[in-house]
């Protein structure tokens, strides 16, 4: 009872890779999210024993704060400096950022919109304060602070 003729697998069709792998790269191309702004100061965040994450992030406008980048350092020095946007600016020009940011936000989010200060641990605490105070003179009064979770020193 011999079976006759050989039994091979036949071979595997690959006319589906082409289609497959575009589907794969149309996938990370619609979830992929493009970077806004590019950070020009480097902070280490300070330590927090409860943190929260931010819900609607796109209601979120972003202040950096901390020593600017080494590449920009022999223009800008090394005293810590204020990132709105793309742009190192002063406490006084925070107000017109302020506006700008709640004219792109549609009427009814404008209440909503949170003012994330992003600043590096070792930034004395007088320019937090000049931050603080321009940001309530441009009645953006919803504010959170980053920091990492972690054991407070």
């Amino acid at each position: 009872m011999k079976k006759k003729g050989s039994k091979e697998l036949p071979a595997i069709s690959t006319a589906s890779l082409p289609d497959v792998i575009f589907m794969i790269l149309f996938f990370f191309m619609v979830s992929t999210t493009m970077r806004d702004q590019e950070v020009l100061v480097r902070y280490k965040l300070p330590n927090a024993t409860e943190v929260q994450k931010l819900e609607k992030k796109n209601l979120v406008s972003y202040i950096h704060i901390g020593v600017p980048v080494t590449h920009m350092q022999a223009r800008y020095g090394t005293a810590p400096k204020i990132q709105l946007n793309d742009t190192y600016k002063t406490a006084k020009d925070i107000g017109d950022f302020i506006a700008a940011e709640r004219e792109q936000l549609n009427e009814a989010d404008r209440a909503q919109m949170t003012t994330s200060i992003k600043a590096d641990r070792e930034t004395k605490m007088g320019m937090i304060t000049d931050v603080k105070q321009e940001l309530r003179r441009a009645n953006a009064l919803k504010i959170s602070y980053a920091a990492v979770e972690g054991e407070v020193k």
